[in-house]
């Protein structure tokens, strides 16, 4: 059986194409710090219809921007999470460079997931993702433990609309329905904190959301399955947070998919 969703991992990858390394003044440690750890491994194993991977670092392009966000964090950043510049000096790629970027890793990725849920079986799109236990210095909640699990919607804390961000994608009901799944297997679960939701799930929810489909972005700790020293994955804890993940989203999105069609 296969769920009507797209699965998205935007951030799973820390692959920099050779040509590039160069020009970036990251250690390959911090490279690596920089992705999703884990979310390939946890979210990559649903049986859902549509799985879209990232090919590339998020140091490269940033596939959870908008195309012309610029700045530090931008879809092309300047510095990462610690505040650690990104480039060498006088190496931030030009102009050219980044509608290269844009062109080859940045609009296919966006493209697929745009056909994907034009397609009328498709009834939602889950952009997944990972966190480190406690915020890091660029992030909204620095220095703060971090719940097992975070949903978004693009609202407030109770899953309801925000005026300060416009509509959600996805009803309160549904996405509480999924954190109460998360609750009863042992995971603490916080609702848009510290995240309500990126550029994927404003954009492409959004739009979801006018075709009366579904869309929502999931977090999970990666304190729950890595090392804290060097973030590697430890496969005896992993295995077992991935079996209840993996069941606890099934569930949902089985109950969504009948809420939805309802």
């Amino acid at each position: 059986m296969k769920l009507p969703f797209v699965i998205s991992l935007p951030h799973c990858s820390d692959r920099i194409p050779r040509a590039e390394r160069d020009a970036i003044s990251l250690s390959d440690q911090e490279i690596y710090a920089s992705k999703d750890v884990g979310t390939r491994e946890i979210f990559g194993l649903l049986p859902a219809r549509v799985i879209l991977y990232a090919s590339w670092s998020r140091i490269l392009v940033d596939l959870n921007r908008g195309a012309h966000h610029g700045g530090a964090r931008g879809v092309i950043p300047q510095i990462d999470y610690h505040g650690r510049p990104v480039y060498r000096a006088g190496m931030f790629p030009g102009e050219h460079e980044v509608g290269e970027r844009l062109r080859d890793h940045y609009r296919p990725y966006h493209d697929r997931l745009k056909k994907a849920m034009e397609r009328p079986d498709i009834r939602g799109l889950v952009d997944c993702h990972s966190l480190n236990r406690v915020g890091p210095p660029a992030s909204p909640d620095r220095g703060k433990k971090r719940k097992n699990i975070i949903l978004s919607n693009n609202g407030n804390q109770d899953g309801e609309p925000d005026s300060a961000l416009g509509a959600t994608t996805c009803p309160a009901g549904l996405l509480l329905l999924m954190g109460r799944t998360f609750q009863k297997s042992g995971f603490s679960v916080a609702i848009n904190e510290p995240y309500s939701g990126g550029h994927i799930l404003k954009h492409h929810g959004r739009e979801a959301a006018k075709k009366g489909k579904i869309a929502l972005q999931i977090e999970i700790n990666q304190d729950l399955f890595v090392d804290s020293e060097n973030l590697q994955i430890v496969p005896e804890r992993l295995e077992g947070v991935r079996a209840k993940v993996i069941q606890c989203m099934i569930s949902s999105m089985i109950r969504m998919t009948g809420m939805v069609l309802s």
